[in-house]
């Protein structure tokens, strides 16, 4: 399997760019591509698929063991996988793009950030390498490195034994930030001929016959089992996705696929009501840039309130549960009406709330998993609320703890962002309870499900 990881210095350094460069650079020479995002960001990969046309995915080695990640890389590779690192190549710990390219045997291109350096350059690639015995590291691509420099650069390369890979230069192709990163890859005026600018720089200033022609680095052997179909017949579970609700792993949607359920996607902003389904998924995003126009979908709103009062299996994570309720307040300070059924409002902070990885454990039975049931999340959002809920115990690696989500048999609502492609049995549960659903309003007889 053809793969290389693209790690960086720090954050900022331009690992998107310098990653989104070369994927278009590829595409553009016909080869069949795949990428990958290290950690758990939802924002980096959305570049990756306006460049490829397909899913980019997650390797996050938090949630998943080293069977896992290889799964992925599997499932989802391509003639050749660009895997995209996470902050600096050495942060995080084990989860870490060093954590990854060492469970995964996979080779690492690093990007050094050059601005404001030249013979320094040669510090910090000393640094890079020598810090870790195991570090998989083969190669340099060198970012924001004036072209007079090019010279120095292939000549500490030789000097400590690793590849020169090329360089980018001080890029005229920008992309605004908000919150954590980069602003979603739709909001970009012109983004198609922004990066194809970025992928003909790639092709001058990299050396990706060099990249291509990297060691192929065996995949560890591993054995993972996936889903199996729960259900004879068909369950529907709806699936929010606009600009407001565009957080999600297509990681987490193929598990309910791979358990044998259909995939309905809509449009809480757009569309006027929830279409016919079983089961219902409100995922993460940015609700309080467009809070007005989902107030002023009154028949999606009601819809959707009508639908999760009756028993609609129902999961809301961050963004999709701000959306559940009362109020939501903007950046303006305008409070505008939501669903209605978190009674509450939810409110901005300035600042980031309860960042990070996190272990719930359930205080109570509900629809994910039993009381005492513990599994791994994430938290990254800027918005709070006056409910957030206590039904789960959360607690994060350096022991600071609170309680969380709102939780029952028919519903999870909460800060806390959810993956399941190895820990499956909260994505089971899910499905199972959609089953039911479905089973107990409509009975073995699909003939009437046109009609809802």
């Amino acid at each position: 399997m053809r793969r290389f990881l693209l790690a960086g210095t720090g954050s900022g350094c331009g690992k998107t760019t310098v990653t989104c460069a070369i994927l278009q650079a590829l595409v553009d020479r016909g080869i069949r591509v795949s990428s990958f995002k290290c950690g758990p960001d939802y924002i980096d990969p959305m570049f990756h698929r306006e460049v490829i046309g397909t899913e980019a995915h997650n390797l996050d080695s938090y949630f998943c063991r080293r069977e896992a990640l290889c799964s992925l890389l599997t499932r989802y590779g391509g003639d050749v996988s660009v895997i995209e690192g996470v902050m600096g190549f050495y942060d995080g710990e084990k989860a870490s793009a060093h954590a990854v390219s060492c469970l995964t045997n996979t080779p690492v291109v690093l990007v050094v950030n050059c601005r404001g350096m030249s013979d320094s350059i040669g510090a910090v690639m000393h640094g890079f390498l020598r810090y870790r015995e195991e570090n998989h590291i083969v190669g340099f691509i060198f970012n924001r490195l004036p072209e007079k420099l090019v010279p120095l650069a292939k000549s500490l390369c030789r000097e400590l034994g690793t590849l020169y890979l090329g360089y980018f230069p001080v890029c005229p192709v920008t992309f605004e930030s908000r919150h954590l990163g980069l602003v979603t890859a739709e909001e970009i005026s012109q983004i198609r001929d922004k990066i194809k600018k970025l992928g003909e720089l790639a092709e001058r200033c990299i050396d990706l016959d060099a990249l291509l022609g990297l060691p192929e680095f065996p995949l560890p052997s591993f054995q993972f089992h996936s889903a199996e179909k729960l259900v004879e017949t068909q369950v529907t579970i709806a699936v929010a996705r606009d600009r407001a609700f565009c957080f999600q792993y297509p990681e987490n949607l193929d598990v309910l696929r791979d358990f044998g359920c259909e995939l309905l996607f809509f449009s809480p902003l757009n569309d006027r009501q929830l279409p016919p389904c079983d089961g219902l998924y409100l995922c993460g995003g940015y609700p309080e840039l467009y809070a007005q126009a989902l107030s002023e979908n009154r028949s999606m709103r009601a819809s959707i309130r009508d639908a999760m009062l009756a028993g609609l299996p129902t999961i809301a994570e961050c963004g999709g549960f701000i959306y559940l309720h009362d109020e939501l307040e903007t950046a303006e300070h305008r409070a505008f009406p939501m669903v209605g059924l978190i009674h509450g409002k939810a409110f901005p902070t300035g600042r980031l709330q309860r960042f990070g990885y996190l272990t719930m454990t359930a205080l109570t039975d509900n629809l994910l998993c039993d009381s005492g049931r513990s599994f791994r999340a994430h938290e990254f959002h800027y918005w709070d609320s006056e409910s957030c809920g206590g039904d789960f115990h959360a607690e994060k690696r350096d022991g600071r703890a609170w309680e969380c989500a709102h939780a029952n048999a028919q519903m999870y609502a909460g800060f806390p962002h959810l993956y399941w492609y190895d820990d499956r049995g909260a994505a089971e549960r899910f499905a199972r309870a959609c089953a039911v659903f479905r089973e107990e309003k409509y009975g073995t007889d699909t003939s009437d499900r046109g009609s809802r």
